[in-house]
C-alpha cells in the first residue's frame, strides 16, 4: 500500500472515529434529556397543588414534552453537523503532515535519500519533521561516504593492479625480461596493495571503536625519538631536513599507537616538502596535556582543504600524493587513534605555500581517565 493510501486510510479511521464520539455525546444528551427532562418538569407541575386541573396538567406536559424534543432535536442536530464538520477540518489537519511524513518514509526506503518532510506549523508535527529531515540528512550523507569510499577504494587499487598486469604481461611475452628490476617492481605494488588493505582495515577499526589501546605512563622523549629516527633516512634521501626539540615529560599513552600517529603525519608532511625544506618536530607539556607538533614548510593549506584534510581519501594535491605512494586515510587514522586517546589532532596553515601544523594533544599522566 502507498504512502498516501495509508494516509488516507488513517484519516478516514480518524474522522468516523470521532464522527462515532460525537453521535454517541448527542444521543446520550437526547436520551438523558428525554429521561429526566418531563419527570422532573411533572413534579413541578405537583407541587402547585389544585391550581393546575388533571386535564391542564397533562396538556401542559405533552407541551413541554414536544416543544422539548423539537428543540432539543434541533438543537443536537445543529451540534451534530458542527461537530462533524470541525472532526472532518482537524482529521485533514493532521492528515496533511502525516500524508507527507509517510510519503517521505516510503520514498526513503525506495532509496530516495533527498525525500525530506516540510515544516508544520504544529510545534509536535514539526518536531517530528525536523528529526526526520535530520535523520534522513544523515543517512544522505552517509550514503554519499558509502558511495564515495568505494569509488576511491576502487581508485586506489586500480593504479598498483593496473602496473602489476601490465608488468607481468611485459614479462610473459618477453617484453621486459625477469630481472631483479621486475622483481622491484611487482614487489614494490604488491607492498602497495598491502599498505592500503591495511590502512583500510585501520581506519575502520579506529573510526568503529575496535582499536585496543594498551596505554601507560612513558616519557615523551622514548615515544617521539625511535619515530624520528626511523623517519630520518626518507627525509636525508628527498634532501627535507628533519629535526626535533623535546621538552621531555611522561604521557598517558600507547607507544605503539602514538607511534603510528607520527608516522602519518611525518610521511605526510615529507610528501609534501620539496628537497631543501624542512620538517620539524616539537613536544611540550602545558599542566593538562603533553602538545606534539610536525611543522613543515611545504605545500601549506587554504582554509577549504583544511576543512577536509582528516577525510578518507582527501587529497590536496591527489595527483602528488598518489604518485608518492600515499593510501589518502593516513591522516583519517591519525585523528581517530588521537580521539581513540582522549586527545585530538588538528591542522593549521597560513595558506598555500606557507607551510602547514599539525597537532596532536595527549593526556598527561594525572589527567587521564580512571
Amino acid at each position: 500500500m502507498s504512502g498516501r493510501a495509508a494516509g488516507l486510510r488513517w484519516g478516514t479511521r480518524t474522522f468516523l472515529t470521532l464522527a462515532l464520539v460525537v453521535c454517541a455525546g448527542v444521543v446520550t444528551a437526547a436520551l438523558v434529556a428525554l429521561a429526566v427532562g418531563p419527570p422532573l418538569f411533572h413534579q413541578h407541575l405537583l407541587e402547585l397543588g389544585g391550581s393546575v386541573g388533571a386535564a391542564q396538567m397533562d396538556h401542559v406536559e405533552q407541551a413541554f414534552i414536544d416543544a422539548g424534543s423539537a428543540s432539543l432535536g434541533v438543537g443536537l442536530a445543529v451540534a451534530l453537523l458542527l461537530a462533524t464538520a470541525l472532526a472532518w477540518l482537524e482529521t485533514r489537519r493532521l492528515s496533511r503532515p502525516l500524508n507527507a511524513l509517510t510519503t517521505a518514509s516510503a520514498q526513503l526506503e525506495a532509496g530516495d535519500l533527498a525525500a525530506r518532510v516540510p515544516r508544520d506549523t504544529t510545534p509536535e508535527f514539526d518536531a517530528v519533521a525536523v528529526a526526520f529531515n535530520d535523520m534522513a540528512e544523515r543517512l544522505h550523507s552517509t550514503e554519499e561516504s558509502r558511495r564515495r569510499l568505494l569509488g576511491d577504494v576502487a581508485h586506489e587499487l586500480r593504479t598498483p593492479l593496473a602496473t602489476l598486469s601490465a608488468e607481468l604481461e611485459a614479462v610473459i611475452d618477453d617484453v621486459l625480461p625477469w630481472d631483479a628490476a621486475s622483481q622491484d617492481v611487482l614487489i614494490h605494488q604488491v607492498e602497495r596493495l598491502r599498505l592500503i588493505a591495511q590502512d583500510l582495515d585501520d581506519v575502520s577499526r579506529a573510526e568503529e571503536g575496535r582499536f585496543t589501546l594498551d596505554r601507560r605512563e612513558v616519557a615523551t622523549e622514548e615515544l617521539i625519538a625511535p619515530v624520528v629516527a626511523a623517519a630520518a633516512g626518507r627525509f636525508e634521501a628527498k634532501g627535507v631536513q628533519l629535526r626535533s626539540i623535546i621538552d621531555d615529560g611522561p604521557v598517558w599513552a600507547d607507544p605503539q599507537r602514538v607511534g603510528q600517529i607520527l608516522s602519518n603525519l611525518l610521511d605526510n608532511a615529507l610528501r609534501h616538502t620539496p628537497a631543501g625544506g624542512n620538517v620539524t618536530v616539537t613536544a611540550h607539556r602545558d599542566r593538562t596535556a603533553v602538545i606534539v607538533t610536525v611543522t613543515d614548510t611545504g605545500d601549506g593549506l587554504s582554509a577549504d582543504q583544511l576543512q577536509h584534510v582528516f577525510e578518507r581519501f582527501y587529497r590536496a594535491d591527489a595527483a602528488r600524493a598518489r604518485d608518492a605512494g600515499g593510501s589518502g586515510i593516513g591522516l583519517t587514522i591519525a585523528r581517530s587513534l588521537a580521539l581513540a586517546h582522549d586527545g585530538s589532532l588538528t591542522a593549521s596553515s597560513t595558506g598555500p605555500g606557507n607551510g602547514s601544523t599539525f597537532t596532536l594533544v595527549l593526556p598527561a599522566p594525572q589527567t587521564r581517565a580512571s
